[in-house]
């Protein structure tokens, strides 16, 4: 049975993905959603697929303007009821060696995956506080252990997770809860956004670094096609935030992976990172596995 008047949450970056699926399974709860779109046609498609409940708002969150809009219309209407929740969705992609990949990318990355999540959050903090509500901040398995040509996407969600642990603490005495989802693969278009981004740094770099970087670059990028066209639905992913929002005791991390093989790995992965020395985990133990199953250069 669909539940009714549930309270109200925003969600960034809802045009495709993780966040448009979330934006519609809230919206079919009986949330009253302000999902985060970029442009007026992700606006329009969102409402068709949505029940006329559901409130597109445009928000580029590199842009303080457009945040500090979103949320004034957010704020006037919800009013005293406040937020039940804000999910922050939008991730950053530089992918690429670090050595490599162009700097205007770089800045990228962080206004996307860090720098405007705590913008956004600051602006909405006033209406979840109010409501007592929830942030619940969209991370990665990455987050937890950095990974070779996705270093700035491991950078960014690493300060991420430290964000949500800060943040965390200092709102305990508001009661407003604030957790992170950690994620491995659903099929998204990610794929297109990654290869993008690499053919970018490709682009500019010398015939020496191509010789060192692009074999192993590229198999990686199979590697990650392969992962997102045999990736489970992104409903999944939906579910469990939907979850995070509603449990009466939300924990600190939920963590999600499109099958349970992908699950166990991920979290020996995590528990081998605790277990073993830092620089056997990374040396011999990540990377090895790495080049074994990608067949990777040494």
């Amino acid at each position: 049975m669909t539940k009714k008047n549930q309270g109200a949450v925003v969600i960034t970056g809802t045009s495709a993905g993780i966040g448009r699926a979330t934006a519609l399974l809230l919206d079919k709860q009986g949330y009253r959603v302000f999902a985060g779109v970029r442009t007026e046609k992700d606006a329009e498609s969102l409402k068709q697929a949505a029940s006329g409940v559901l409130t597109p708002i445009i928000i580029d969150i590199t842009k303080q303007e457009q945040i500090q809009a979103a949320s004034e219309f957010v704020s006037l209407a919800v009013g005293e009821e406040g937020l039940l929740g804000l999910v922050n969705n939008p991730c950053g992609i530089a992918y690429g060696p670090l050595e490599c990949v162009p700097i205007d990318d770089v800045r990228l990355n962080f206004e996307v995956g860090i720098i405007g999540h705590i913008a956004v959050t600051q602006a909405f903090l006033p209406m979840l506080r109010k409501a007592k509500g929830r942030v619940i901040n969209i991370s990665a398995s990455c987050g937890r252990i950095a990974v070779p040509y996705f270093g700035l996407l491991s950078a960014s969600k690493f300060a991420l997770e430290a964000f949500t642990d800060s943040l965390r603490t200092e709102l305990f005495s508001s009661d407003i809860e604030v957790v992170s989802i950690l994620s491995g693969a659903f099929k998204t278009d990610i794929y297109k956004k990654v290869k993008a981004s690499y053919e970018r740094t490709f682009a500019n770099m010398s015939p020496e670094m191509k010789t060192i970087y692009d074999k192993n670059c590229r198999i990686k990028l199979q590697a990650i096609e392969e992962e997102n066209r045999n990736g489970q639905p992104c409903d999944i992913f939906a579910n469990v935030i939907l979850k995070a929002l509603e449990d009466r005791k939300p924990k600190r991390q939920y963590f999600v992976s499109s099958s349970i093989l992908g699950m166990l790995d991920d979290q020996l992965f995590y528990l081998a990172k605790r277990l073993l020395p830092h620089q056997y985990f990374y040396d011999t133990f990540l990377f090895g596995q790495l080049r074994k199953s990608m067949k990777l250069d040494a």
